[in-house]
């Protein structure tokens, strides 16, 4: 009985991650999210924990990658803490993806709760 209320939690919390969508106007793009590793973790997701973000201004400075976070939308419906537009991060080159296309139109870059990327992977232009 002890073992149980663990599992319960932590069955919960995998259930509310994949019941919440990374964006609303787009569940069909729910898949491509759920499906994306870290570069340099392949058996870690890039999202789950973290939160997904548009960063499409991307920009390189002494040989280090920056984004800009450009994503708009309401942080509330995506349950995702508030980052502010313009805020710059940089991305360590390990966090660099480049083998899982972009259906989203945007770059994206995923951040923990305390700012840690997780991935980011570039827009497709569409």
């Amino acid at each position: 009985m002890k073992y149980l209320a663990p599992v319960l939690v932590a069955f919960s919390l995998a259930l509310s991650t994949i019941a919440t969508p990374h964006d609303a106007m787009h569940p069909d793009q729910d898949a491509w999210y759920r499906s994306l590793k870290q570069p340099d973790v392949p058996a870690a997701s890039c999202c789950g924990e973290a939160a997904a973000y548009w960063a499409d201004e991307v920009h390189v400075k002494d040989g280090k990658t920056y984004v800009t976070i450009t994503d708009d939308r309401d942080d509330e419906p995506l349950h995702r803490p508030h980052v502010d537009l313009g805020t710059v991060i940089e991305v360590p080159d390990n966090k660099l993806k480049w083998d899982a296309g972009n259906p989203t139109g945007h770059a994206v870059i995923f951040l923990s709760r305390n700012g840690f990327v997780y991935c980011f992977v570039q827009g497709s232009g569409i």
